[in-house]
């Protein structure tokens, strides 16, 4: 085809990122376990260079406050960490900064390096992780893990930098968020070896097998399962299995919710946009509510978005110490 018949791709008017108030979130907040917010506002401003808001925390201002909000885990996870983090983590250690930075939402983070970028992972790196567990507002070391499907960097160095973080992180106490994508085998067998049965773990974005799931549940009985936008995509039967599996469970679901903003708006938060033209570049946390409302209605009886919700809320508390109070 000649370029001049090229189709242009339509990004809606920026409007349409405030999102409608969802039913759920009147009487309960909304905790987001898994968002990269430099990444998301990056793309916000590449994609709408006159947009409204000028930095970071006018962006959550204006998105967040008013959907009940309650509270985000920032990621950090590709070195060399920029110094924002400090500067973002500073500014929401006093009730009074949240308020003012913040709208009140409270801010945390965890910090690792992504199993992509494990062939940068050295000395002055992980320097630096050291000193971000110190802070006051960093809740777990991550995501770290194994990654085979697009394996950007060569698989025995993913091995060796994984388990060199679990060893830190095991021996700070710190929870774990885990990116594991097409290597189970290997994710498996070097959690067992390192991580000790009772340790608090969050599988974020989980997209692989049900079976490994139940493995990894019943081996450790702290580890949750991170559902993201994903679980809505045709393309992904997996999510909505383990989602059942874990509702039939005797202690009930070890789900968190997530976006893993920028990537993967849900697909069924569409239906309440109304004319919306084309797809938003973008998730961001306010979407919390529809990853709950698809996971709902993914076959399991009982439970709705709000309870949905409200388990995956208290399960943040048992994983990262963070509570709706």
């Amino acid at each position: 085809m000649g370029k001049n018949n090229k189709k242009k791709s339509s990004i809606p008017d920026e409007k349409y990122l405030l999102l409608p108030p969802h039913s759920t979130t009147a009487t309960t907040p909304v905790i987001d376990t898994h968002t990269h917010l430099l990444s998301t506002y990056s793309w916000y401003r590449s994609k709408y260079p006159r947009g409204t808001f000028s930095d970071i925390y006018e962006f959550v201002r204006g998105l967040y406050v008013g959907r009940n909000v309650k509270a985000i885990v920032d990621v950090w996870c590709e070195p060399p960490v920029p110094r924002l983090w400090k500067e973002l983590a500073d500014s929401a250690i006093t009730p009074e900064d949240r308020a003012e930075k913040w709208g009140g939402i409270d801010y945390w983070f965890v910090m690792g390096v992504h199993p992509h970028e494990a062939r940068h992972y050295n000395d002055e790196v992980e320097q630096t992780l050291l000193d971000a567990m110190t802070h006051p507002r960093c809740v777990g070391w991550g995501e770290i893990g194994l990654d085979y499907h697009y394996d950007h960097s060569p698989r025995d160095i993913q091995q060796q930098i994984f388990t060199r973080q679990l060893r830190k992180a095991v021996g700070l106490r710190k929870p774990l968020t885990i990116h594991t994508r097409e290597a189970e085998e290997d994710t498996e067998r070097i959690l067992k070896a390192e991580v000790p049965a009772d340790h608090p773990i969050h599988i974020h974005c989980f997209t692989d097998s049900p079976e490994f799931a139940q493995r990894l549940l019943d081996h450790f009985p702290n580890l949750h399962i991170g559902l993201t936008g994903v679980i809505s995509y045709s393309t992904n039967l997996n999510t909505s299995a383990t989602v059942r599996h874990m509702v039939s469970r005797p202690e009930g679901p070890r789900f968190l919710l997530e976006t893993d903003a920028p990537y993967m708006v849900p697909s069924n938060l569409y239906n309440s946009l109304g004319d919306v033209k084309g797809r938003l570049p973008i998730c961001h946390t306010a979407m919390i509510p529809w990853v709950a409302d698809f996971a709902a209605g993914s076959g399991i009886e009982g439970w709705d978005a709000g309870r949905i919700m409200r388990r995956a809320n208290e399960n943040a508390g048992k994983v990262y110490g963070i509570t709706t109070v």
